[in-house]
């Protein structure tokens, strides 16, 4: 049979797709280890690292900064900061400007008060003074009768209705006459300007020499007194 009609060898097909290494490694009747060298083949997670590491340029990492290598420190909003100072001016000018009206204000009201008080002060007698007018005008009407033709009885009857007409004004603005005569010496209510006897008791008004008031309850003038000492 000739090598053309030779039957197809698979044998000889598998032989000559084995490596040549192989095949001189089974002549030799030693099996050949295949080598690789692995700094030259990378994991596909690794090269794609290097690959994209190296597109975005090389990463800097500034001491202290949390960052992660490759990505970028994100700026400062300085546009918010400065918007809520602006804000915070504004609203502290506003509050200076209340501040300084309400000051004005209450020094306002406090002139207003004084002067007020100061006025009241000053009028408080113009009631008082309206009516003792009335009194005024009558002691001059007595004093031009009496000039005229003198009368002392009927003289005397005017001034009497005068007398009782101005202490009823001033009874009706509190003032009252102090009752001294008879009563135990108070050196509160009484004023003693005279003094008899020597005696070791106590002493007891016996004459009022000067008439005393009281406006309403309070000594507007001590009576003045003569007092006697007698034994005890």
């Amino acid at each position: 049979m000739s090598g053309h009609d030779r039957p197809f060898d698979d044998g000889d097909d598998r032989d000559r797709d084995r490596d040549p290494d192989e095949r001189g490694a089974e002549g030799t009747g030693r099996r050949r280890v295949k080598v690789t060298d692995k700094r030259r083949v990378r994991p596909d997670g690794e090269e794609a690292a290097r690959e994209s590491a190296a597109s975005h340029g090389p990463a800097v990492i500034e001491p202290g900064s949390g960052h992660a290598p490759g990505v970028a420190e994100p700026e400062p909003e300085v546009a918010p900061v400065a918007d809520e100072l602006e804000a915070a001016r504004r609203q502290a000018a506003e509050y200076r400007d209340q501040l300084q009206r309400m000051a004005a204000d209450f020094d306002n009201a406090r002139k207003r008060m004084v002067k007020d008080q100061t006025r009241a002060v000053e009028m408080a007698s113009e009631g008082v003074v309206t009516r003792l007018l009335e009194v005024l005008d009558e002691f001059q009407l007595a004093l031009m009768a009496a000039e005229q033709k003198p009368d002392f009885d009927r003289f005397l009857h005017g001034v009497e209705l005068v007398y009782a007409k101005l202490m009823d004004i001033l009874r009706a603005e509190g003032l009252e006459p102090i009752e001294a005569r008879g009563k135990p010496f108070d050196p509160t209510r009484h004023e003693a300007l005279m003094q008899t006897g020597h005696g070791d008791g106590d002493p007891v008004v016996v004459d009022v020499l000067r008439p005393g008031y009281t406006l309403r309850g309070r000594v507007v003038r001590p009576a003045g007194v003569k007092v006697a000492r007698g034994a005890e």
